[in-house]
């Protein structure tokens, strides 16, 4: 990448880089840009999509819904409430 390709990723990431900072940026971003076409080199073709490399699965519970208490019964303690809901004082203006 040259310095002038630089500014320009810089200028959309709204840095400003000093002279030095950007050649290391260049630098690093040539050896980033190489590695990526070597793999554009791989042969894919017929391999399936790999979705985690650990091979376990979700060991989380299906989320399931109830209902612990009726709307009416939780609204009766509330000090003030609106339309069926909680009313809490306002917190910004």
């Amino acid at each position: 990448m040259t310095q002038d390709e630089c500014k320009k990723y810089e200028a959309m990431a709204k840095l400003d880089l000093p002279p030095g900072e950007r050649q290391w940026v260049a630098e690093q971003a040539s050896i980033w840009e190489e590695q990526f076409a070597a793999l554009d080199g791989v042969d894919t073709d017929g391999v399936l999509p790999l979705v985690t490399v650990s091979g376990l699965t979700s060991v989380m519970r299906e989320d399931v819904t109830y209902q612990l208490l009726p709307r009416e019964e939780l609204l009766a303690a509330a000090p003030e409430q609106y339309g069926g809901y909680f009313q809490v004082p306002r917190t910004m203006e």
